[in-house]
This record gives structure tokens, sequence and C-alpha cells, in this order.
């Protein structure tokens, strides 16, 4: 497979987790707010946590199920999940807060265009960008010695530098 349609599909299979994962904490948020009766912001918080986990879960068992992690312990890599997913929920924000506080946009079409529409599309390139480097990276093999470099040529006889 070339490598754009391999980037094409993992991008892919990044969305379509994704959507769950979107669908998750808008569920979660709705439910809390509504029968629970929450506090919106507690409510946000943990739709926020349970969407974080469907996408995890989800890209775990699906498109990065085969690669091999730079970061090995579950837990430790969930946790610069939940920060990856936290930068791009802060570039989502960050849109929305130059439109209105900057821009000085104020109306709910301005609020849409630049928190779900501008902020998610950048927010999500941040969500990609993080999950596939710095989450579920492909472990690179280190670069061969050679043997006429001079610092492998000092080990290989056994001096010490």
């Amino acid at each position: 497979m070339s490598k754009p349609r391999a980037l094409g599909a993992e991008f892919a299979g990044f969305a379509a987790v994704g959507v769950f994962a979107f669908l998750a904490d808008v569920g979660s948020f709705l439910w809390l707010r509504g029968p629970m009766g929450m506090d919106p912001m507690y409510a946000k918080a943990l739709s926020f946590i349970a969407g974080v986990a469907v996408a995890y879960t989800g890209n775990a068992l699906g498109p990065y199920r085969v690669r091999a992690r730079r970061v090995t312990t579950g837990w430790r890599r969930f946790g610069v999940f939940a920060l990856v997913n936290a930068a791009g929920g802060a570039v989502q924000l960050g849109c929305l807060g130059v439109s209105r506080h900057v821009l000085g946009l104020t109306s709910t079409l301005a609020d849409v265009i630049s928190g779900a529409g501008i902020g998610l599309v950048l927010g999500t390139a941040v969500r990609f960008w993080g999950t596939r480097t710095l989450v579920f990276a492909q472990e690179t093999a280190p670069a061969p010695v050679g043997r006429g470099q001079p610092q492998a040529q000092a080990q290989a006889d056994g001096e010490v530098t």
C-alpha cells in the first residue's frame, strides 16, 4: 500500500473512532445534564472523560492495534492520550475565544463556525498528529553504526571513550 493511501486509511479509522467518541461525549453530557440534573461544568468534565475513554479504546483496538508503542504502559499511554485530547480541545476553545474576544464575533453562527467548524478541524489535526506520533508512535530501530566511524571502532576494540 502506498504511503498516502496508508495515511488515508489510518485517518479514516481515526475519524470513525472519533465519531463514536463524539457520540459518547455528547450523549453522556446530555444525560448528565438532563435526567441527572448535574452542573454543566461537572457534566462536561465527566462526558469529556467518557469520550476520551471511548476514543482511546477504539484507537488501541482499531487503527493502531498492530503498532509497537513508544509509551509501553497502558495507564501512561492513556494519560498521554488524554493530554493530546485536551490539547485538541484547547485549540477548539482558542478558536472560539479568538472569534468572540479578538474579532468581536458574538453571534451563534460565528460561534458554530469558529468552535465547531474551524476549531474542530484544527483540533482534530492536533489530535491525529498527537495520537500517531506521541501515543501510538511506531518504534524506530536505532541507526546502524558503521565500522569506519571512530566511536564505533573504539568501542569494538574495547576502548573506553
